[in-house]
């Protein structure tokens, strides 16, 4: 799909871009079928919103599996890349750091997939494409802790099914490798785009360099060379030949036709190369013409002179190392430093356009690879020196020459001589060889070399190397002729100049040896020029100077001689000249070791064969491995011209080990390939077989017979080449003789075999080079030979695998490893009998080194992977036949039980890193056999009643359901990606197990009693897993319980208890949803109707379980919400349950859950009452607690109940509730001072209650609001759903900062702003909507403070305190509208809400209305309340400003403001009004009694106003009493007379007292207490 799609109605199918549909019809422009990820989700869909795929149709059994036509690759950047989305959409919601880093390798990922499909891609560009795709995968999963994915060496997937548990395990570790590799790379600051590349070009022992010259950009205004070559600037030389380029003079290059194919590979690189520190490309140009160039064009001047003239440089070491992407289409431009810098032009910035890339491989790996940039035609530049390998039959016989630098007098000149080095390579005779000098890669062969020129300079530094080619034949004759001669600017004067000095040098020496590496002083000869050109003349003398302090060299000549007396005659050393110059051999031919040179030409001298083999193992191993091919092949030759006798056969095969064992060298370890390929390609030996056999053979059976051989351990070490050429040799006979001499060959293997049986020194070899031993694997025969020998040596070294050394026990451990990888092969013969002797020799001794190993030890996971092995290559008829080899039953119990054990340790902890899913679920495969095997055994032996085991079952129980529950199972944490891919490759592997839980179960018959209650947890931890089948087919076996404990115990208390008690743990961790608990209620129903004398029993407990999941379901919904308040109320639900069915152990703890809810939010009064809950339970005894009391060691009731006080006490001190604290304070100090008559804490307690009772009177308390809300509409969960709750708000909190706090934990709610109960439509709509308003808490004065003088700090207290009682109104109109009098229609609506419990506690919530009379009566108290209030405030301070007071008596007497009390005399003291209502009578006298006491009050109010009156208000109160008099007289005759004490005689007494008394006088309060709708509301506890 690539348009969302919203379907509508049920028959159409919803799409998001991305998902996957399966189509099964079309019809007209639209298709119908189902999602991938969820076939449940089914309909139809417009055809143009979807991208047709092609598909492969696999048939499995009656399946058809549906599988995408793409390649593998594609496939898998899919699947990752939704995998990822869902991720990073995450990590965006979470505002996570990762996301960026995500969101580039998705881009990364979804360009390369185009990359991928466009099909375009070259073959090495598509191998490194596919190369850096995996990589980035691979590297993306790990950072985002997704499993890890295995691959072969194409890259691809590596199918579990398909690999060995072996070979899989080691695709893991080289995996993990590489990925923390990559990591490390990533947190050193390498670029983490091209990881994979470095990666890439790490993995491989050579690399090259292309370079492609795009244009050089210079204007000399001459013919030009340039020499490219790679440069390292921290050594400051040159690791590569030159490439040279001839530009000409018109700035293009001098062969037009080499114009856009100026191509070069720098190859022979090595992984040492690509480690050094820098790498530069560097660019050293020489223009061919005039001495200088500003002289102008003309005759006279000397032309094609080679000068100096600059050179272009730029570091390529990143680009080289993989560290930055190179493409080849990508232009870098290299500056250009001049000679001199009066040769720049600011106009145009000289330089050279070049394009380079990394290339992995050696040259004809790269000519495969990447034939669209290297072809025949791209010029080759090799390293200086040698690669890392020399692959056979890479002939090369190159000498570099260095001219590094000479020191030149000037003579008879007046200025320094521009000195030109002239050189040619010549025969004996003095004749110059043709075409062997190149001067560059690229460039053709000459015959003459002439030296760059430097204009008067007495010590020329010309660091110019050249490579000399000749003939390996033409070697010993040729030696290196070099002239100097001063070059003149002036033609005329330069044809004048002759050739003023010479120095020579030989290539080989004496010895046959070549001239030694490194720089080399010659001697500089003066003479004529003819004689200096005459071979007799010179060639006899010695060529290089003596070195100081080397008396070795003899062939020198100290610096001070001066003349040469020998045959030729006629030249002198110059002493006032030096010249020197550096070689450098590359060749595979040529040696410059003595030694090595005397066995590769052993003909020459027979007599020194015995002495040169001795030699080999002292020559340096680098010339030996240069010289691999010659070596062997000298070795083999000499032992195949001896072979009538075997005078020379332990030397050749002690140099065949020597050499084999320098391959086996770290340092030399890229040259196994080489020695393969020689093997393969080269080795041709016929009879070679024979001595080799014969001298192992010879050696073995000394070793075994118990003395000395000092070369044995080198043999065993090497024994897997000395095999190889057996083999070889053996194979090439017989292709020659067509299979002669067959029968001689077995019987020398089998007893070449037979010693190595017999050696004792076996092990050595086992622990030195496991790895040989899978080559004799491969053949039955000499498996038959060799394992049960191997298998004795492993026996003893897995038993000690705790204790001995590290790497021996590693190499055990490799051996075996080995061993099982090829039995595991298809290719390899019969090997049941190999695999059954495996299994009866080490697997009991590997499980119980898996028992005793830690979990910290390095090599555990190897062992275990060992483990998993060779249960995964036993089949039945092994495990029948492993059954069987155990004597009797204890030993099979004893077996089994640790079997148990450790599946159960290895399961529940396991030894792989939790992203090798691959391995984990195939050793969760490999057990699930292995346990229905055992499994099976246990029913044939151990079922009946005899021979019952009740460990051995119960362990199998508990492994069963740790199996089914473990993590890496549960398949509905997974992404949808991931749980396709196990269902695809494992199945279901917890329903498998879980049915056969249930088979085995019902076979126990009257055993199942062992195992009530024990096994009630795992069961339903088991039932607990959201599979459909499987709990349709486990949760039955709870019915089984109830029965089989009923039938033996009359009840089943124990069941229901473990039930209630792990329901608990279990739906806490995770486990449980709405759909168990339908088909729990169902099944156990449906069950218990086919036993009618349990039906009642299992319904009653099918309620109280059903009842127990749905609080513990809100529970766990709420615990992750950020609404403290939600997670609260389900706690209280949970904790009344639970006290409710009388298990007071999970009351307790979910009371301690409350309290530290509220300890979070610091509600210290509400969390003092939570404990206080908990102190009920408790008596003041000196009994000790029961378990679930104790809270920490043993403790009577009476100590906890103290503690629990003290506790207590300091919340409510926290939260100001000094009352309560003093309830509890009175206790305390009774028990004290009347039970346990300790008079010293009762004194500590008295003084803490003395100091509450002074706070209460001294601390002010601000009173909180209380707020209704409503949370109305499905979408909320059932605990909240529909209900109102009143809030206790904090101190100072206004209602628009608690309902702004409100919302914000529903931040989807829609706010109601009426106060009006919402109809049916917003309850049964899926929304969530919010109502919240103020509401006033009704005061209950409490019994022992009625009617009596409390001074107000102690009554304000209960105005907000012990409510329990809360009203909202709201005016409404009810009937006709009378204009002349509102009042008779205005009915105020109240609500009346009422908890369960005072405040703070338990609240429900209650519904009912005011109705008129009820109002005017509230409406009159609150009246004569306030009048009350004010006049107490007036008394106390005469401070306060007259106006609140005035206004407040005007508006009630005056009978313009709302008509005063006149309208409710209309509206309910009537004749008419007295018939309809008769059960108002008591309201109406209390209404009139209202009335009649406001005349005194408001009198007192008045008579103050008059004394605290202004002048300028003296009228207004003048008015004001006038209106009173008429009042008071009207009432009084009415109502009756009430009296007020005088104030004045108040104010000199105790004024607060007074007028408290008066209070209470007159207003009485009454609960109103309305019908109350039984609806429950939540134990509250917010503030």
């Amino acid at each position: 799909c690539f348009w969302n799609f919203v379907g509508q109605g049920e028959k159409q199918l919803s799409l998001e871009v991305g998902d996957t549909v399966h189509i099964q019809e079309v019809c007209d422009g639209w298709y119908r079928g189902y999602l991938a990820r969820n076939k449940a989700q089914q309909g139809v869909f417009p055809a143009s919103f979807v991208h047709l795929k092609e598909v492969i149709i696999e048939k499995r059994g009656d399946e058809e599996l549906v599988i995408s036509g793409e390649m593998p690759l594609v496939k898998e950047v899919t699947t990752t890349l939704r995998e990822w989305g869902s991720i990073w959409k995450q990590l965006f919601a979470n505002k996570q750091a990762r996301v960026k880093q995500v969101q580039r390798l998705m881009c990364e990922l979804m360009e390369w997939r185009s990359q991928l499909l466009s099909g375009t891609l070259p073959s090495d560009e598509f191998k490194e494409l596919k190369q850096k795709v995996t990589s980035k995968i691979d590297y993306g999963n790990k950072i985002l802790e997704l499993d890890q994915v295995v691959r072969d060496e194409d890259g691809n997937i590596l199918e579990p099914e398909r690999a060995s548990v072996i070979s899989l395990f080691r695709a893991h570790e080289e995996a993990t490798a590489k990925i923390n590799e990559r990591i490390k790379e990533e947190q050193s600051n390498v670029q983490t785009d091209h990881s994979g590349i470095s990666a890439r070009i790490q993995s491989s022992p050579t690399h090259s360099l292309y370079v492609f010259v795009r244009n050089f950009v210079c204007r000399i205004g001459e013919d030009s060379e340039l020499f490219m070559s790679l440069y390292d600037p921290i050594k400051q030389s040159i690791i590569s030949e030159n490439y040279l380029v001839r530009w000409g003079s018109k700035g293009f290059p001098k062969e037009i036709d080499m114009l856009n194919n100026l191509k070069v590979v720098f190859t022979d690189l090595g992984n040492k190369d690509l480690s050094r520190e820098k790498i530069y490309l560097i660019c050293q140009i020489v223009r061919v013409g005039r001495m200088d160039l500003k002289e102008t064009h003309n005759k006279k001047w000397t032309m094609g002179l080679r000068r100096p003239f600059g050179v272009a440089v730029m570091d390529i070491s990143d680009l080289i190392k993989g560290k930055i992407e190179c493409d080849e289409e990508k232009q870098y431009f290299i500056p250009f430093f001049p000679y001199s810098s009066l040769l720049l032009y600011p106009h145009l910035p000289p330089g050279l356009w070049v394009t380079m890339k990394a290339l992995v491989g050696d040259i004809v790996q790269i000519r495969k690879e990447y034939p669209h940039l290297v072809d025949r035609s791209t010029v080759v530049a090799r390293k200086l020196g040698f690669p890392e390998i020399i692959m056979p039959g890479d002939v090369r016989n190159d000498i570099y020459l260095t001219l590094v630098g000479g020191d030149f007098d000037k003579y008879n000149k007046t200025t320094q001589k521009n000195v030109e080095v002239i050189m040619w390579v010549c025969d004996e005779e003095g004749k110059v060889i043709q075409n062997s000098i190149c001067l560059g890669a690229g460039d053709k062969a000459v015959s003459e070399y002439r030296s760059v020129i430097y204009y008067q300079v007495k010590q020329p530094r010309w660091v110019e190397t050249i490579k000399v080619a000749v003939p390996l034949e033409e070697m010993h004759r040729i030696h290196l002729r070099f002239m100097f001669r001063h070059r003149s600017s002036q033609e005329s004067k330069d044809k004048s100049e002759k050739n003023f000095a010479m120095a020579f040098v030989r290539l080989m020496k004496e010895d046959g040896t070549v001239l030694q590496d490194g720089q080399h002083d010659l001697v500089v000869f003066k003479g004529d020029s003819k004689r200096m050109e005459d071979v007799n003349c010179y060639l006899s003398l010695p060529s290089t100077r003596h070195h100081h302090g080397d008396p070795h060299k003899t062939s020198g000549l100290s610096r001070s001689s001066s003349n040469v007396s020998g045959s030729g005659g006629g030249l002198s050393v110059s002493s006032r000249d030096s010249f020197t110059i550096s070689t450098l051999v590359c060749s595979t031919k040529l040696t410059q070791n003595v030694g090595l040179l005397g066995l590769l030409k052993w003909r020459t001298r027979p007599e020194l064969l015995k002495e040169n083999l001795e030699k080999l193992k002292i020559i340096d191993g680098e010339e030996v491995v240069k010289f691999l091919q010659d070596t062997l092949d000298a070795l083999f030759n000499i032992m195949m011209e001896h072979s009538q006798t075997d005078d020379y056969d332990i030397l050749v095969f002690d140099a065949l080990i020597y050499i084999i064992g320098l391959i086996a060298d770290r340092k030399f370890q890229h040259f196994n390939t080489v020695l393969e390929a020689y093997i393969k390609q080269h080795f041709s030996a016929t009879l070679a077989y024979k001595k080799l056999m014969a001298v192992l053979k010879r050696y073995l059976d000394v070793s075994s017979r118990g003395e000395q051989c000092e070369p044995i351990l080198r043999t065993l070490k090497a024994l897997e080449y000395i095999f190889k050429f057996i083999v070889r040799s053996r194979m090439l006979y017989s292709q020659l003789y067509e299979g002669k001499e067959q029968a001689d060959f077995e019987e020398s293997l089998r007893r070449l075999f037979e010693s190595i049986n017999m050696c004792v020194f076996i092990i050595l070899f086992l622990l030195i080079k496991p790895i040989t031993m899978r080559g004799f694997c491969f053949f039955t025969e000499c498996r038959d030979v060799l394992l049960p020998m191997m298998l004795r040596e492993l026996s003893g070294a897995l038993a000690s695998m705790a204790d001995g050394p590290h790497d021996e026990r590693r190499n055990s451990l490799e051996l075996l490893n080995n061993i099982l990888e090829v039995l595991s092969r298809d290719n390899v013969g019969e090997t049941f009998q190999h695999i059954q002797d495996i299994v009866v020799s080490l697997l009991s001794i590997i499980n119980r080194t898996v028992i005793t190993m830690g979990r910290e030890h390095a090599l555990i996971s190897r062992v275990v992977a060992c483990m998993t092995a060779i249960l995964s290559q036993m089949d039945d008829r092994h495990y029948a036949t492993y059954i069987e080899t155990f004597s009797g039953s204890p030993e099979l119990v004893d077996f089994l039980m640790e079997s148990f054990l450790l599946f159960k340790d290895l399961i529940g902890k396991h030894v792989y890193p939790s992203d090798w899913m691959a391995m984990i679920m195939v050793q969760n495969r490999v057990f699930l056999r292995a346990i229905n095997t055992y499994a099976d055994t246990m029913n044939q032996k151990f079922l009946n009643n005899d021979d019952f085991e009740v460990q051995l079952w119960n362990n199998y129980f508990h492994l069963a359901v740790a199996f089914i529950t473990q993590e890496s199972l549960q398949l509905q944490h997974f992404s949808p990606t991931k749980r396709n891919k196990i269902l695809a490759k494992y199945g279901d592997m917890r329903r498998l197990i879980g049915f056969a839980i249930r088979d085995i179960w019902y076979k126990l018959g009257s055993h199942k009693i062992c195992f009530i209650p024990g096994m009630v947890g795992p069961i339903l931890e088991m039932t607990l897993i959201p599979e459909e089948e499987l709990r349709r087919a486990t949760i039955p076996i709870f019915f089984d319980m109830i029965t089989c404990e009923n039938a033996h115990s009359g009840n089943f208390h124990k069941f229901e208890n473990e039930i209630i008690l792990k329901l608990d743990h279990e739906v806490e961790g995770g486990g449980g949803d709405e759909r168990y608990m339908q088909l729990l209620e169902t099944i156990l129903l449906d069950c218990a109707a086919e036993k009618p004398t349990l039906k009642t029993h299992v319904q009653h407990f099918v309620a109280l379980v059903k009842g127990l999941l749905i609080r513990l379901l809100d529970y766990r919904t709420v615990m992750s919400d950020d609404s403290r308040n939600n997670r609260m109320s389900c706690t209280v639900n949970l904790l009344n349950f639970y006290k409710d069915i009388n298990r007071e152990g999970m009351y307790i703890r979910y009371l301690y859950k409350l309290r530290d809810l509220h300890l979070e939010g610091e509600n210290y009064t509400e969390a003092a009452y939570t404990l206080l809950l908990h102190s009920r339970l408790l008596k003041w005894s000196d009994e000790m607690c029961s378990p679930q009391f104790e809270s920490r060691g043993s403790q009577t009731q009476r100590q906890l109940k103290e503690t629990l006080y003290d506790t207590i006490i300091d919340y409510f001190d926290k939260g100001k509730m000094w009352e309560e604290a003093i309830t509890l304070c009175k206790e305390l100090a009774d028990q004290y001072e009347n039970e346990i008559f300790d008079y010293e804490l009762l004194s500590k307690r008295l003084e803490k209650q003395a100091r509450f009772y002074e706070n209460i009177m001294k601390i002010l308390r601000p009173k909180p609001d209380y707020f209704a809300v409503g949370y109305y509409g499905q979408g909320y969960p059932p605990f909240l759903r529909n209900k109102v709750f009143i809030h206790r708000g904090k101190e100072y909190e206004r209602r628009e900062d608690f309902q702004n706090q409100l919302m914000s934990q529903f931040p989807s709610a829609v706010r109601l702003n009426t106060t009006t109960i919402p109809g049916d439509d917003i309850r049964n709509s899926p929304l969530q909507y919010i109502q919240c308003f103020t509401v006033q808490p009704v005061l209950e004065i409490p019994l022992r403070l009625k009617n009596k003088p409390v001074p107000d700090q102690i009554i304000n207290f209960y105005k907000s305190n012990y409510v329990q009682r809360f009203h909202y109104s709201r005016p409404v109109r009810k009937g006709p509208v009378d204009p002349n009098n509102e009042f008779a229609s205005m009915w105020i609506e109240r609500t009346t809400f009422t908890t369960v419990y005072k405040l703070p506690g338990i609240l429900r919530w209650f519904e009912t209305t005011l109705s008129p009379l009820e109002n005017a009566i509230e409406t009159m108290e609150s009246t004569n309340e306030k009048i009350l209030t004010m006049i107490n405030q007036y008394q106390a301070d005469w401070s306060l400003p007259i106006n609140p007071l005035s206004m407040l008596l005007n508006g009630i007497v005056d009978p313009a403001v709302m008509g005063g009390f006149a309208k409710y005399e209309k509206a309910f003291f009537t004749e008419e009004y007295n018939q309809q209502h008769p059960e108002d009578k008591d309201k109406l006298l209390r209404l009139k009694d209202l009335i009649a006491w406001q005349i005194p009050l408001l009198g007192g109010g008045i008579s103050l106003h008059g004394k605290r009156v202004t002048d300028d208000l003296r009228p207004f109160h003048e008015r004001m009493e006038e209106c009173f008099k008429q009042l008071k007289k009207k009432v009084e005759k009415e109502y009756g007379v009430r009296e007020l004490p005088d104030m004045d005689e108040r104010k000199s007494t105790r004024p607060r007292s007074m007028l408290r008394s008066i209070r209470q006088s007159i207003i009485s309060i009454s609960s109103l207490q309305g019908s109350e709708c039984g609806t429950p509301t939540k134990l509250y506890a917010d503030r």
